[in-house]
């Protein structure tokens, strides 16, 4: 009996296989219908061939993100073959000459500054995951919050959203989720404690990650984009806006989750926290962790100080880099396991947003919207929650990468700074669906926790998070300027 469960369960797995492969064939033809409908539906005398080319490609790689046809950072390389062969080959065409040039700053988006920012910060999550300080920060900051459960979530949402701004949020999520673990187990299925923490993790990870550069990608790209509009927006300036918006709308978050999960108990038991089976005798493993302290720490002090030194934050990076893999903290293979697709994904998008702004197929349309004149304000707002919505369906890379060129250019009477900043920010803020981001994934795969539970929370941060995000920005605009 339990032989032919097996056979049937190994058919049934090899027919879904199939079923899902035919699935994605499905969606990619669609998604090159779908762009080649609105490329046609949209072009006009006025618009010249490359712009044409990169329309039909920002409705496919919309197409692909939205459908998952292709994985996002597969999308990242085909922006690359596309834009190197379709606008090589028209420049070949029209100016043989230069036509190297039109193309290759397409592809220099992979030594782009943004990339090596966050590769360092990729550097310094594996180091402190490799020594086990990650493990044991957690824990120990968790103590310090007490045994009451609203401030055991506190403590596990703050933590959570302190190693987001260093680490990526997935990879902060999953450590946390694994930490809390053995204490939910203990805990009834439905517990409301359970969907307390299993909600406020990701959320804290989504939230943290906004206090840095490297904190998410969306970030990065913001950043990337005031760059070349020669606006100096570095590690220190990004903190001095992102850290406080971090910081409110996850005691915000708490709150609220404080009022709708947190049982009416007095304590709970924290004794699985022992750390125990964290400590390692070895001399040498003590060493290393020292060494990865001071690292980090030179390298955040580096970062924070651009301002004084001149070095550019890119350089800096390189730093951790080169100390880890020279004291074999991260060796060859940690570095083969980085999430170099991040970085793919992240170069396709800057690479789609420079042509975008370099073709002049973003200037056309804002220049059809001016004609309309709307108010800043207005226009800040539907921004942002444009980028709410867009960021609960698609990667919010993805629709940072699609909204910030538009913006800028939209609002270069005013300031491009607030609209880039809004957008970067408010794409953290996509908590909707388990598929919104890799960290709701993440909680939803424990089984502790149903689709309709992310759906308050994903209202409450939607809405909130874009009023406490334009109100900071908005201050610090004025203060500044």
């Amino acid at each position: 009996m339990s032989e032919s469960r097996s056979a049937s369960r190994r058919y049934y797995d090899k027919i879904q296989k199939v079923v899902d492969i035919q699935t994605k064939i499905i969606y990619f033809l669609l998604s090159i219908i779908f762009a080649f409908g609105l490329t046609y539906a949209l072009n006009n005398p006025d618009l010249t061939s490359p712009q044409l080319y990169v329309l039909f490609l920002l409705f496919l790689s919309i197409g692909l993100w939205l459908t998952e046809a292709v994985p996002p950072f597969a999308v990242g390389l085909m922006i690359f073959g596309f834009l190197v062969l379709g606008l090589g080959q028209y420049y070949s065409g029209s100016n043989p000459e230069n036509a190297a040039k039109y193309v290759q700053k397409y592809v220099q988006t992979w030594s782009n500054s943004v990339i090596w920012l966050m590769l360092g910060g990729f550097f310094i999550a594996e180091a402190l995951q490799k020594v086990n300080l990650d493990k044991i920060i957690f824990k120990l900051s968790i103590l310090k919050f007490g045994t009451k459960p609203k401030f055991v979530l506190l403590g596990i949402m703050m933590t959570t959203a302190m190693f987001s701004m260093l680490m990526s949020n997935t990879a902060t999520t999953a450590m946390m989720v694994a930490s809390v673990l053995p204490f939910l187990n203990t805990l009834d299925d439905n517990a409301p404690f359970s969907k307390a923490v299993l909600i406020g993790i990701p959320a804290a990870a989504a939230f943290g990650g906004m206090g840095t550069i490297i904190g998410s990608p969306p970030n990065a790209i913001a950043a990337e984009a005031l760059m070349s509009y020669n606006i100096q927006f570095g590690f220190l300036e990004w903190m001095l806006v992102g850290f406080p918006i971090a910081i409110i709308l996850v005691l915000l978050f708490w709150l609220y989750l404080s009022k709708k999960y947190i049982p009416k108990i007095n304590h709970i038991d924290l004794s699985y926290l022992s750390d125990d089976s964290l400590e390692n005798t070895s001399k040498l493993f003590k060493l290393k962790k020292k060494l990865v302290i001071v690292i980090v720490v030179l390298t955040l002090f580096l970062w924070l100080t651009t301002n004084i030194h001149q070095i550019p934050a890119s350089a800096i990076s390189l730093l951790p880099i080169i100390l880890l893999t020279m004291f074999s903290i991260v060796t060859s293979d940690d570095v083969r396991k980085l999430p170099w697709d991040t970085l793919m994904l992240v170069a396709g998008g800057l690479s789609l947003g420079l042509a975008i702004k370099e073709t002049g197929l973003a200037e056309y349309y804002v220049s059809l919207i001016r004609e309309y004149e709307l108010n800043l304000m207005a226009i800040i707002v539907g921004f942002s929650l444009l980028t709410v919505v867009m960021s609960n369906i698609m990667s919010n890379t993805a629709a940072t990468t699609l909204l910030i060129p538009i913006a800028i250019i939209l609002a270069s009477n005013s300031s491009p700074l607030i609209l880039a900043l809004v957008i970067g920010f408010s794409a953290s803020t996509a908590l909707f669906f388990p598929i919104s981001t890799p960290p709701n994934a993440i909680a939803f795969s424990t089984g502790k926790i149903d689709q309709k539970d992310f759906r308050p929370g994903g209202v409450f941060a939607g809405i909130v998070g874009p009023i406490v995000i334009i109100a900071i920005i908005m201050l610090y605009y004025y203060l500044r300027f």
